[in-house]
């Protein structure tokens, strides 16, 4: 799942409201490291585009 889940990704990458609705869909799937890994290769791959969607999505992963 993490590796289609980085595929997704990058094919929506495009669109910022369609990452972020992937991004969702991508950590309710994922084990707990899994989602750790996907948080720091998304910062790496597209912080520099959508690093306020990013970590909000992964905050309010904890808070749940």
């Amino acid at each position: 799942m993490f590796e289609l889940s980085k595929n997704i990704l990058e094919k929506v990458s495009f669109d910022r409201l369609l990452f972020r609705k992937e991004l969702m869909k991508a950590v309710k799937w994922l084990k707990p490291a899994e989602k750790t890994l996907l948080k720091v290769w998304c910062l790496a791959t597209f912080g520099h585009q959508y690093k306020a969607e990013i970590m909000e999505v992964f905050k309010n992963v904890t808070k749940s």
